[in-house]
């Protein structure tokens, strides 16, 4: 969610990429409150940190001690900035489907206004 949240809002300004520890298929209410902002998740392919394209980052943001870990060790001998940003799980939430949807709810609100706290939007001013 969260580097689809960031590319919705920067567009190619910022290019954002986003893996996990493990791959796993695309989560169906992850898909569902992204699409509630005008976010298509339907074609995102998950991946893991070795399926990564790029060796080159600015900053690194990871969101379980897992991910962190593992973002630490990969960006050890590389030059860039390594954020943790704890966030919960919505996953493990069980019970009816408006408690689990709720849950991603607030974890959609949550990474956005992180990041658009992290990455604020700036307007080029005319001198």
């Amino acid at each position: 969610m969260a580097a689809a949240i960031l590319r919705h809002l920067h567009g190619h300004r910022i290019y954002a990429d986003s893996t996990g520890v493990r791959a796993r298929e695309i989560d169906g209410f992850a898909v569902a409150v992204m699409d509630e902002i005008g976010i298509d998740l339907t074609d995102h392919v998950a991946k893991t940190f070795d399926d990564l394209e790029d060796s080159s980052f600015d900053v690194v943001i990871s969101l379980s001690p897992e991910a962190q870990h593992t973002a630490v060790e990969m960006t050890r001998v590389m030059a860039c900035e390594v954020e943790f940003w704890n966030t919960f799980d919505p996953s493990i939430v069980e019970g009816s489907r408006d408690a689990r949807l709720n849950a991603y709810r607030q974890v959609r609100d949550e990474l956005t206004r992180r990041i658009k706290e992290r990455f604020a939007m700036t307007r080029a001013v005319d001198v």
